[in-house]
């Protein structure tokens, strides 16, 4: 019996939904790799579980693949989607550029992964000195995160806060977990997000500047599709 040929096909009926799924005034990304992804991944699940409880038939197989793709390529549409929506009430785009958070100019900054969404909050516009007390400007850009994700229920949120090296490493934990309670209460809209405190943990650049200090001071909102696939944050 030979699997190939119905993989190849619901393997081109996968990347054909793909297409399916570019909805006009959606900014910045263009890639969609998540939704591509997506779609292969419930097209192979799809063919090999059609294939297996449909008589071994190369119809199975694909009946099984074009639902399977049309499965994944919802979800992955649906994270793609979310990232363009939130960047464009954020007023930036979706950067995925590692060097990125190195701009100091980057207040917000909006990435993809594979596995989830990443909304990066850094200072000076987050908190005061030794602050966890949101400033006016930063809570309005959280509540427009918030007001997206009220239309992705089946979004799961982390949140996690990060500081510099100023101070003992305990008393930064407890900072840190306090600004990413703060953040996460307001995006508590579809159940309330897992919080981590990472104190200076995870830097993105040497303590050894105040330039780079204020580049390591910062809040993360991880939007994920799948809460099996949450990561620490701090690791």
């Amino acid at each position: 019996m030979n699997f190939t040929k119905p993989l190849l096909t619901t393997a081109l009926a996968a990347f054909m939904l793909t297409g399916c799924y570019n909805e006009p005034g959606l900014v910045q990304d263009t890639s969609n790799s998540r939704t591509m992804t997506g779609a292969a991944a419930g097209a192979l699940a799809g063919s090999m579980i059609g294939y297996n409880t449909g008589s071994h038939n190369t119809k199975s197989a694909l009946v099984g693949g074009l639902l399977g793709a049309a499965v994944g390529g919802a979800v992955g549409y649906s994270m793609d989607q979310q990232a363009n929506e939130i960047a464009n009430a954020l007023g930036t785009g979706v950067n995925n550029d590692p060097l990125a958070a190195l701009d100091p100019k980057r207040e917000i900054l909006v990435s993809k992964s594979s596995d989830y969404v990443k909304i990066m909050f850094r200072d000076p516009m987050m908190f005061a000195t030794d602050s966890a007390k949101l400033q006016p400007h930063a809570r309005s850009k959280i509540n427009k995160v918030r007001t997206v994700l009220a239309n992705y229920p089946q979004t799961t949120v982390a949140v996690a806060g990060f500081t510099d090296d100023q101070g003992s490493y305990s008393y930064n934990q407890r900072l840190s977990e306090r600004r990413a309670q703060t953040v996460a209460d307001i995006l508590a809209v579809n159940g309330y997000p897992l919080v981590r405190g990472c104190s200076y943990d995870k830097a993105i650049a040497a303590n050894n500047s105040a330039a780079n200090r204020a580049l390591n001071r910062r809040v993360e909102v991880y939007l994920y599709s799948d809460k099996n696939k949450m990561a620490d944050p701090c690791q």
